[in-house]
């Protein structure tokens, strides 16, 4: 684990058909000390997904930045991402390792499934996902994942552990304190006027944390 770039605010993008605006974002939370990205568009074309994917990788590097896409890992190897995140509907870690390499990071989503997240690990994950641990605008119907499964996965997992699901500045803390290394966050960074501040407040928070 040490020197994964799985670690602190893991920001997931807002699904946004105006590229310039989505770059505004993205590149207001990079000022804001945020450097771990996963592109999520599940309802644009192929042709928008890869354009704002380029759009966003180049903003992204400009600040030595870690760059995921979500669920295509043919996308990540075509543009030079860092990697993948698949879900258990979007096909084969094998697969994925085969096409990125053994350098491509591929993230799994485990939901509250610690058996599936040991499974993955050994087929080759760089990082597991658990979630959701609190309501989320984003997946109201996401299956609920308790506190305590992160103290658990630490304790038999080697990759790290990202948390994933309603997560805010208010209960950001008992997730770091049960042992996420990274938080993903969407709407509680890109749902707000301030995204610079807001990042700067939870990065913030991150780091006090793992002091």
């Amino acid at each position: 684990m040490k020197g994964s770039p799985i670690r602190g605010i893991y920001a997931i993008t807002p699904e946004m058909g105006h590229t310039a605006a989505l770059l505004e974002k993205v590149n207001a939370a990079l000022v804001g000390g945020v450097r771990l990205f996963q592109y999520r568009n599940k309802s644009a074309s192929s042709e928008l997904r890869r354009r704002q994917c380029n759009a966003l990788l180049a903003v992204v590097r400009d600040f030595d930045g870690t760059f995921i896409v979500n669920d295509d890992y043919r996308l990540a190897l075509d543009i030079g991402a860092d990697g993948v995140h698949l879900g258990k509907d979007d096909g084969r870690i094998e697969d994925a390792r085969a096409g990125l390499g053994a350098d491509g990071i591929i993230g799994v989503s485990c939901y509250n499934d610690l058996d599936r997240a040991t499974t993955l690990q050994a087929a080759g994950a760089d990082y597991v996902a658990f979630g959701s641990f609190f309501p989320s605008q984003t997946k109201p119907a996401a299956v609920k994942a308790p506190v305590e499964l992160l103290s658990c996965a630490k304790s038999r997992l080697k990759v790290p552990v990202v948390a994933i699901g309603g997560i805010d500045k208010n209960n950001a803390r008992v997730l770091v304190d049960s042992g996420a290394d990274a938080l993903a966050v969407l709407s509680s960074l890109f749902g707000v006027d301030d995204v610079k501040g807001r990042a700067q407040e939870l990065v913030g928070l991150i780091a006090k944390q793992g002091a």
